[in-house]
C-alpha cells in the first residue's frame, strides 16, 4: 500500500529480517496493553454467549432433577458432594474476522504520536479479540488462522500473529461467508477505489464490515516545512519538496476527501467507519466499534 510520509528508505533483507523479529517480540507487550484497554471498557460490553448445543466446553453447573443423566460430568462431580453438568457453548456463536494492516507504512510514528500506527492497530484488534472471546464469539484472522472460540483467544491470536510474516498487501477476503462480521484496522491511504475493490467480496457476500482508520496526527495536519524528502516505505519512491508547506493545503484536501469518500461508502453499505488518532486513547475507538457491532445497522462513527 503506497503511503506519503516522513519515513526511512527500504532496508536490506537482513535488516528486514531483524525488524520483523523485533516487531514479533513486541506482540506480547501489545497484548498486555490491549488487556489494559479492555479493563477500561469492559463494563459496557454486552456479550452474546449462551448455553446451547455445541462442541466447545463453556462451564460446569449443578445438575437439575429431570435432566438427562448422560449430561452429568462424573469426574467433576467426584470432587465434592454435588453433581455437575457440563454445559457446552451455543453452536450459533457469531464469527468475527479481525485484521490489522502490518505493511511497512504502518511503522510510521511522528513526534506528535506516542505509538506507531501498527502498534495501535494491533492493540485494537487484540483488545477486540479479548472482548469477543469473553462474549463467546469465534474469531479468526484472514490468512493466519481459521475462526476459533476459546477463553484465551486473544493470547492465541497474539501467538499466531507473532509467528506470521508481516504482509505488504491486504489479505484475500473471498472465503468469508455471510452473517460474519469483519473488523479491519489500517490507515486506508490507498485510493478509495482500490480499497473498495479489495473489500468488494464482502459486499457481495453480505458481510458486515467495520473499518478502523488508524491515523498519525502528522499525516493529517502535514506539519512539514522547508526542504523535506518524502519516501514511500514500500516502493522506495522519493519526493523532495523545496518548500513543503506549499503542499499542505492540497495534501490535506486530498487526505480528508479520501476519508470522507470511504466513510460515505461504508455508511451506504450499513458498515461503520471509525477514525482513531495515535495521539488519542485506543479505548475511544474500541467503544465506537462496539456500538457499531451491537447495532442492527452499522453507521458512521
Amino acid at each position: 500500500m503506497a503511503r506519503i510520509g516522513e519515513v526511512t528508505a527500504p532496508v536490506a533483507p537482513v535488516d528486514a529480517l531483524i525488524r520483523a523479529r523485533t516487531r514479533a517480540s513486541l506482540v506480547p507487550d501489545l497484548l498486555i496493553e490491549a488487556r489494559r484497554v479492555v479493563n477500561n471498557v469492559i463494563a459496557g460490553w454486552h456479550g452474546r454467549r449462551k448455553q446451547g448445543i455445541g462442541e466447545n466446553f463453556w462451564q460446569f453447573r449443578p445438575y437439575v432433577e429431570g435432566e438427562a443423566v448422560a449430561r452429568i460430568d462424573w469426574r467433576r462431580s467426584a470432587r465434592d458432594d454435588h453433581i455437575y453438568v457440563r454445559d457446552r457453548e451455543w453452536e450459533a456463536a457469531h464469527t468475527v474476522w479481525l485484521w490489522a494492516d502490518r505493511s511497512p507504512s504502518m511503522l510510521y510514528q511522528s513526534k506528535l504520536a506516542d505509538v506507531s500506527k501498527e502498534s495501535r492497530a494491533l492493540v485494537l484488534i487484540l483488545a477486540l479479540a479479548e472482548l469477543l472471546s469473553r462474549s463467546g464469539e469465534r474469531i479468526g484472522w484472514p490468512g493466519v488462522t481459521s475462526p476459533f472460540a476459546a477463553r484465551n483467544a486473544a493470547e492465541r491470536l497474539a501467538q499466531y500473529i507473532s509467528h506470521a510474516e508481516p504482509s505488504s498487501g491486504p489479505p484475500n477476503l473471498k472465503h468469508i461467508r455471510r452473517f460474519s462480521d469483519v473488523v479491519l484496522a489500517g490507515d486506508f491511504l490507498d485510493l478509495p477505489e482500490e480499497t473498495m475493490a479489495w473489500l468488494d467480496p464482502l459486499v457481495h457476500a453480505g458481510v458486515r464490515a467495520h473499518l478502523i482508520e488508524v491515523a498519525d496526527p502528522a499525516e493529517e495536519s502535514f506539519p512539514y516545512s522547508g526542504r523535506t524528502e518524502f519516501v514511500d516505505p514500500e516502493s522506495g519512491a522519493r519526493l523532495t519538496a523545496g518548500r513543503a508547506e506549499t503542499l499542505r493545503e492540497d495534501y490535506r484536501r486530498l487526505y480528508i476527501a479520501r476519508r470522507e469518500e470511504l466513510s460515505r461508502w461504508c455508511k451506504k453499505l450499513g458498515w461503520s467507519y471509525t477514525v482513531n488518532h495515535t495521539d488519542r486513547l485506543a479505548s475511544e475507538a474500541l467503544i465506537r466499534v462496539h456500538v457499531a457491532m451491537t447495532s442492527e445497522i452499522g453507521a458512521r462513527i
